[in-house]
């Protein structure tokens, strides 16, 4: 598997204070200069990045992706973040509360990918969502460029947890995982992440159309938004493609 996708280089220095490699080394190598074993990833000199979409079944507002990792070890996150579940079987309220957790938890990090209703309705759903998990991963690159320079050119295997049933068009190691944000803590806080960030969208959408209810059901075709279509017909943030919106 090319790997080529994480081996830009980067100048910036290192936060912490000394050189290391940019991404997992193995974990049995002590830094030259240090004498201290270097930071690695996931598990095994690994990358794992997990991620999740929400609003792939909306009739309207975007589509968004977000990718997940955690450097280092995954026990303490696990521990800040006890009791986590699959973000459609949490109230808003403790969404709410566990993405507080996550945005305070520095070795916790990703990226967040957006597709708006206009590209959905010009390559189809799926596409979209492909697209949006590709801008997450690339997004969450480009933070980690900011946190890691090179030391040396040995370069960890990435491995991408996917929540589904189809990959997406990156050339790194992937699995696709049925009911992901169920079973796998990284793609988990992706599916939290990603329902947070999205729900606030459609409070603002909300604002600027107030008479869908989209605070009520961030766009997604319940009884109430179908009510309201059939009343007042689409506006500019529906998909025009989708067959519940004429």
């Amino acid at each position: 598997m090319n790997n080529n996708f994480f081996q830009k280089k980067s100048k910036l220095p290192h936060p912490y204070g000394c050189g290391i490699d940019r991404y997992a080394l193995s974990a049995g190598k002590r830094h030259s200069s240090t004498g201290s074993r270097p930071w690695h990833f996931g598990c095994g000199g690994k990358i794992i990045i997990g991620i999740d979409e929400v609003g792939r079944g909306a009739l309207a507002g975007p589509v968004l992706a977000v990718a997940v990792m955690v450097l280092g070890s995954q026990s303490k996150a696990r521990k800040l973040l006890k009791n986590i579940k699959d973000s459609k079987k949490l109230s808003p309220k403790k969404r709410e509360g566990f993405y507080k957790i996550i945005e305070k938890t520095s070795i916790i990090k990703w990226g967040v990918g957006k597709i708006s209703e206009k590209i959905i309705d010009k390559i189809n759903i799926l596409e979209a969502t492909k697209l949006a998990m590709e801008q997450a991963v690339k997004n969450l690159k480009k933070k980690l460029l900011l946190i890691f320079c090179d030391h040396k050119k040995t370069i960890a295997k990435i491995s991408l947890l996917l929540d589904g049933n189809f990959k997406i068009n990156l050339p790194v190691s992937q699995k696709s995982i049925i009911k992901g944000d169920e079973k796998v803590f990284l793609i988990t806080l992706a599916s939290v992440i990603a329902k947070v960030l999205r729900d606030r969208i459609m409070l603002k959408q909300d604002k600027k159309y107030p008479k869908y209810g989209f605070a009520k059901h961030k766009g997604y075709g319940t009884k109430l938004h179908l009510k309201k279509l059939k009343k007042y017909g689409h506006c500019k943030i529906h998909r025009k493609t989708f067959k519940q919106v004429y």
